[in-house]
């Protein structure tokens, strides 16, 4: 085959609002949400479902499985997909005022007038972390940074299921947030952390049933520090919407009484 007629592309993504044959296409903040994309599309190839991490009765994290299908809304390989990186998600557009914020990839249905799939945050993560190099890699652990644009997300995509019951909401929210008179100060809101971390977790127990795909995780593994794989490196994790709030409820949770500050993970609660 000749040389110049292949294009350079990433497996699954043949329709994609990126040029694969452009340098530009291939730089970091590009690859860690389209490899990801692709990466999802050969284990679907290959048998393999997804680990999905979602929260149980117990407001715990559950480990189970999930096809790609069902997080891109239509089988991975099909002609209709289309991959639309770093794109807002149209149908989120009604709740917010003001510019809706880009999501790292929203999945389209050519076929049926490009119609809104799925709304996804790709978080590529490194396995180990600096903290946990050194220690047997049983006990890696990795870091994972999050944008404020995903916890608008997260908002959205729990506003989203309710839009058409906003009442169900209130009757968990408005008694703490009926009494709050400022939330930009911060002496005024710490009396208010723990009752509206409370709230919320009721809320998210009583409709557990309801939560949904947001976060893709996957894990690439070496080696400690070094830049060996193992034979094993790649794998996906899915979070719920509601299994992602464990990362900062619980530590919200934990607060010592009397804390004067508000540290980041409160305010995403907030």
């Amino acid at each position: 085959m000749n040389q110049n007629t292949v294009q350079p592309g990433l497996f699954g993504l043949a329709r994609s609002n990126r040029d694969f044959s452009q340098a530009n296409s291939w730089g970091k903040n590009q690859f860690n949400n389209s490899f990801p994309a692709a990466l999802a599309c050969y284990m679907h190839s290959q048998g393999l479902q997804l680990v999905y991490l979602t929260l149980d009765k117990n407001l715990k994290i559950k480990h189970e499985k999930i096809d790609v299908t069902d997080i891109f809304g239509i089988a991975p390989l099909s002609s209709n997909l289309f991959f639309a990186f770093e794109s807002d998600y149209v149908p989120y557009r009604k709740l917010v005022v003001g510019r809706l914020p880009r999501v790292d990839l929203v999945t389209l249905n050519t076929f049926n007038r490009d119609t809104c799939l799925r709304s996804i945050e790709i978080k590529l993560t490194a396995l180990p972390d600096n903290s946990t190099c050194r220690l047997p890699d049983h006990k890696y652990g990795c870091e994972i940074v999050t944008r404020p644009d995903t916890i608008v997300y997260l908002t959205l995509s729990i506003a989203d299921k309710f839009q058409d019951s906003r009442e169900e909401i209130l009757k968990y929210l408005d008694p703490v947030c009926s009494e709050i008179s400022d939330w930009i100060s911060i002496r005024n809101m710490l009396p208010y952390i723990s009752k509206l971390t409370e709230s919320l977790n009721h809320f998210l127990y009583d409709h557990i049933e309801m939560q949904s795909p947001l976060v893709m995780q996957p894990v690439w593994k070496t080696v400690g520090k070094t830049s060996k794989l193992y034979e094993n490196c790649l794998n996906i994790f899915i979070w719920s919407d509601f299994g992602f709030t464990r990362l900062f409820f619980d530590i919200t949770k934990r607060l010592p009484i009397g804390t004067e500050s508000i540290q980041r993970h409160t305010r995403t609660v907030i």
